[in-house]
């Protein structure tokens, strides 16, 4: 009894000991931080890598001293980026010739983004007090002490099934973060503002590159209001200006001056338009603007929340207690109204900044042309390897058939009057043949365009493929019929979505959400398998990207090693002008 007692001791000393180390680790990672904050990432990312076998350490300790397991709640490392054929290698749509910049990137956003290393830093904060806690707990209570901290490690360090959502209290403030992220970026934005005018003052020809700086900083401002509000802000830029291209005679041209070089020409292009382009000027008039409303929009919010929490703490600390009891639900009161006020206000924020940072019909028009002609390429190059795999298995398969069908009809003829049993068994043969022709006939038929999309509509005709996958896969959103170029294109990308999930990705669940709104059709697709989807493995996820460019959409896939894997896709489109009556799916189905 007194030997399990003093090993009990001791291990508590040691485990407090190591502790107090963690304060160490954190500062470690704070200089991490400072250096990441100046453009060394792969400081930030060796910091929390290195602090991790402590913590590793700690969970083996206690399953060992303090009789707790606690397994490890990392998400699986990245693999190696992948040289592609031609020697390069791909991440999204850059290449890069050596795969250090690919390989730190990955990791850092698989150590940031893993839920775990929040947890950790927390740890580190804590667990020291804990530590020192532990010392004269073990000495009055022994091996129930050390139970106690075993629990409480698994508490920290252990893994934890996902959450669902977010609670009340979380989920306002991280809608009052939002309303003061969108005013600092729109202070940010002002700050871009001023130099540039200036500039357009003297020296006129740095114009140009201002505007572009500064037009990354509002790009910046239209993804967060989308990623935090929901509110989307598309880009209302004119398209830039072509490099010059020399005439016959090898001059440049630029109006009715030619120069030796293409320098003047492309300057003088991009400063025109710079200055020409409407959404330069919008741009500007935004970040005064914004800055103002967004300001007026937070500070009641803001004032009401901390005001409310500074009176809690200032009431028990300076005011005598009965005062302190009676008008702390007053200031309590103060911070929830303010709570109350912020998701609705970071939302009108949004929508605010969308009325002069949106995209009007010349510019979508403009871009919509420049989009077009530089996916006029890609679609040409898909519709020929479309046309020459029609080819191909009409060659290969329904001809060759035919074909055969011939000759044995041939054979008949001469068999008719010498042996007619044979001909009666060439004769059914001819009849089976000419079945299985009928049937790979449709079969092809339906891979260029499924009766089900025409009669029914994508929703119906992508409720239909739901049924026929592997997978469960459950289907939810309401369509209206729209143009059938537009669902065919859609219909195949899920379908290539959905073979890839049942065969790369083994998953068992997939679902699919569908909607359309202002002219836009945005399929989301989640699975539950492994992940790790990565378009330089494959043709498949680049064909997608293909068939989507040449409608002007877009394509984004997230799949973390581990899963899940999430593709949207959205495909700029209009109702069907010939449908008679526009029919909608019901609101949701599982297959």
């Amino acid at each position: 009894m007194i030997r399990t007692y003093l090993t009990s001791v001791r291990r508590g000393f040691v485990l407090a000991g190591l502790a107090l180390v963690s304060w160490l680790d954190l500062l470690l990672e704070l200089v991490g931080f400072c250096l990441l904050c100046v453009g060394l990432v792969f400081a930030y990312t060796l910091a929390l890598e290195g602090t991790r076998p402590r913590a590793a350490l700690t969970r083996r300790l206690a399953g060992r001293w303090c009789g707790v397991e606690v397994g490890s709640p990392y998400r699986p490392a990245p693999p190696e980026p992948e040289r592609e054929r031609d020697g390069w290698y791909r991440d999204g749509n850059s290449l890069f010739k050596r795969s250090w910049f690919i390989k730190w990137t990955k990791r850092f956003e698989w150590i940031s983004d893993d839920p775990a290393t929040g947890r950790d830093l927390g740890w580190q904060l804590w667990n020291p007090l804990a530590g020192l806690v532990l010392v004269p707990a073990v000495l009055l209570a022994g091996p129930r002490a050390l139970r106690l901290y075993g629990k409480w490690t698994r508490w920290w360090l252990g893994p934890r099934p996902a959450r669902t959502g977010d609670g009340w209290i979380k989920t306002r403030l991280k809608a009052l973060g939002f309303q003061l992220g969108l005013f600092a970026l729109s202070v940010a934005q002002l700050g871009m503002a001023i130099p540039t005018l200036l500039v357009l003052i003297w020296p006129a020809p740095l114009f140009p590159a201002m505007v572009v700086a500064g037009r990354s900083v509002t790009d910046t401002l239209r993804r967060e209001a989308k990623n935090w509000t929901g509110v989307r802000i598309g880009r209302p830029y004119l398209p830039e200006p072509p490099f010059p291209v020399p005439r016959a005679d090898g001059m440049y041209r630029y109006g009715r001056q030619l120069y030796d070089t293409p320098w003047w020409p492309a300057r003088r292009a991009r400063l025109r338009w710079a200055i020409s382009d409407r959404a330069t000027w919008r741009d500007l008039a935004a970040a005064v603007v914004n800055s103002v409303v967004l300001l007026l929009m937070v500070v009641p919010t803001a004032a009401l929340v901390f005001g409310g929490l500074w009176g809690v703490v200032a009431l028990w600390v300076w005011r005598p207690f009965g005062q302190a009891l009676a008008l702390t639900p007053v200031a309590l009161a103060a911070s929830a109204a303010g709570l109350v006020l912020t998701p609705w206000l970071a939302r009108l924020g949004a929508r605010f900044a969308k009325l002069l940072l949106g995209p009007t019909e010349a510019s979508r028009l403009g871009q919509r042309v420049e989009r077009l002609k530089q996916t006029r390429t890609d679609a040409s190059v898909a519709q020929a390897a479309e046309l020459r795999r029609i080819e191909r298995d009409l060659h290969d398969g329904v001809q060759s058939r035919l074909v055969a069908m011939g000759m044995k009809l041939g054979a008949v003829e001469a068999l008719i009057d010498s042996d007619p049993a044979a001909a009666k068994r060439l004769a059914a043969e001819l009849r089976q043949t000419s079945s299985e022709t009928l049937t790979e006939l449709r079969l092809l038929v339906r891979g260029i365009h499924p009766p089900v999309l025409s009669e029914r509509g994508l929703g119906d005709a992508v409720r239909a493929m739901a049924l026929d996958s592997p997978l469960r896969a459950s289907v939810n959103g309401t369509l209206p019929r729209l143009e059938q170029p537009a669902e065919a294109c859609a219909y195949f990308a899920v379908s290539e979505l959905l073979g890839n999930a049942a065969k790369h990705g083994e998953a068992r669940r997939v679902s699919i959400e569908l909607g359309y709104d202002d002219g836009l059709l945005r399929i989301e697709v989640t699975d539950d398998g492994k992940g790790g989807a990565n378009a330089a493995r494959g043709s498949g996820i680049r064909g997608i990207e293909r068939r989507l460019g040449a409608f002007d959409g877009t394509f984004a896939l997230t799949s973390p090693l581990g899963g899940p894997t999430k593709a949207i896709m959205e495909i700029p489109c209009q109702l069907d002008p010939d449908a008679s009556s526009p029919r909608t799916s019901t609101s949701s189905e599982t297959a």
